[in-house]
């Protein structure tokens, strides 16, 4: 059963409270449909937009290579922090998650995202 935008970004919240920001992403638009950052100063509405454009760009990339295939997440390391893009099943939308490299498991910060992105 799909869950609302704000649900989804509650539940990410609940089993990573120590996240930098999450968010809920309309994949053709790249307007936040739900989220939340723990600092005050993280720009969501930008994140979300250039995210989009990581998305759109990857999924231009599979269709000009002609690949039978979908994306189900994409990772971008930065030097100390993470960023997660997660696609819904259909794709018209994703869940962005950002989190310190530090003090958050890579392979628990997916297996959250997944448990997480029936949207």
């Amino acid at each position: 059963m799909a869950t609302s935008p704000k649900q989804t970004v509650q539940d990410i919240l609940a089993e990573l409270p120590t996240l930098l920001a999450v968010a809920v992403v309309e994949t053709e638009t790249g307007m936040p449909l739900a989220s939340h950052a723990n600092i005050a100063d993280f720009d969501i509405e930008t994140a979300a937009a250039y995210n989009t454009e990581v998305v759109k760009a990857k999924l231009k990339a599979i269709q000009a290579l002609k690949l039978n295939q979908t994306v189900q997440d994409i990772l971008l390391t930065l030097t100390d922090q993470l960023h997660l893009l997660k696609l819904s099943p259909d794709g018209s939308k994703f869940v962005y998650l950002a989190v310190n490299a530090r003090d958050t498991n890579l392979a628990q910060a997916r297996q959250i995202l997944k448990a997480h992105s029936g949207l």
